[in-house]
């Protein structure tokens, strides 16, 4: 059995949470195989192999230098408040050192490193939302998508704030092992759902902006309340008193996304939701989300997540969870 050193990059302003959180799915993916030889030897470091201080105070004391550290299978790159100043010689060695990996990861801003490096050029690659515009002004030959979780380029695997770095770590477990250890950790560490990697960071109501206007915050709710409604742009602009054409251009002004996209990601969220924690029917459920037919939820489901609803149901849902039938939305009238 092949074993997999992954080498975790450690500095000042790291953020704890982007090391343990990754730290703990291989530690707990090595004591799932057990042996002589588990399946990954994890290993830290820092430029002179000294203590690194937290962002948020503690002290993390590695195992080597960089320059001692050995060629790794996986290299990890964490994300934190050091990688806004990042020291010079941090990025030399990730610039010389980092391709002799076999994978490169990064977590939130872990990303900015490797940008730095150039080891995302010509890359399609996320970090932490708050971040992503950042990293595509510095650097414009990455391909920055701010959406995804966790993106996978080649051998090159980024990934979202903090706990997205879980979901990307137990990935590379599901690919390199198998699904069923990916899902032993995930339930030790009581992750009970392992996010497909283009979830979005933001469910529609957070990654939307709240509309300054009263009337469109009320069909926003309503939207959200109501996704087995008739939700046309005709139908939600009678409900904001506006005509469509207007309708349409304010709502998308105000919250940043047309009306279509906004109820696309809600009745999405809202069908995930009942095929994780119900035992309801695709078709029960396609009804409940506005979608009318299993075909039409089927099509939505592949083009937003990459995935048909009976898999992601198979995939995702959450262990020891109710399967009590769950009533659709109730219409007001």
């Amino acid at each position: 059995m092949e074993q997999r050193t992954v080498l975790v990059v450690l500095f000042d302003g790291v953020q704890s949470l982007d090391v343990t959180g990754p730290v703990e799915v291989f530690a707990g993916a090595a004591a799932c195989r057990g042996g002589d030889e588990p399946a990954y030897r994890i290993r830290t470091a820092s430029l002179d192999g000294a203590p690194v201080r937290t962002s948020s105070g503690l002290t993390l004391v590695p195992d080597s230098s960089l320059a001692d550290a050995p060629v790794p299978h996986t290299l990890l790159a964490p994300g934190g408040l050091g990688t806004r100043e990042a020291d010079p010689r941090l990025i030399a060695w990730l610039r010389e050192n980092a391709p002799r990996a076999r994978r490169l990861v990064s977590v939130c801003t872990g990303a900015i490193l490797l940008a730095e490096a150039g080891l995302l050029d010509g890359r399609r690659a996320t970090t932490h939302w708050a971040f992503c515009g950042k990293l595509a002004r510095d650097h414009p030959a990455v391909e920055v998508d701010p959406d995804p979780i966790f993106v996978r380029d080649g051998h090159v695997a980024t990934s979202a704030g903090v706990t997205a770095g879980i979901d990307l770590a137990l990935a590379l477990v599901e690919e390199d092992l198998s699904r069923d250890e990916a899902l032993t950790v995930a339930r030790h560490l009581v992750v009970f759902l392992r996010r497909p990697g283009n979830q979005a960071q933001f469910s529609a109501q957070l990654a939307a902006q709240t509309a300054r206007r009263e009337p469109l915050r009320e069909v926003q709710q309503w939207i959200t309340e109501h996704p087995d409604d008739d939700l046309c742009v005709e139908s939600l602009a009678a409900r904001a008193r506006l005509s469509p054409r207007h309708f349409a251009r304010a709502f998308q002004t105000e919250t940043g996304m047309t009306p279509g996209k906004y109820v696309e990601r809600v009745r999405v969220e809202h069908a995930r939701r009942l095929l994780e924690d119900t035992s309801d029917g695709v078709e029960e459920i396609s009804r409940a989300c506005g979608y009318g037919t299993p075909e039409a939820m089927r099509r939505a489901f592949v083009k937003i997540l990459g995935t048909a609803p009976a898999e992601y149901r198979r995939r995702f849902h959450a262990p020891g969870a109710p399967l009590a039938h769950r009533p659709a939305p109730a219409l007001n009238g």
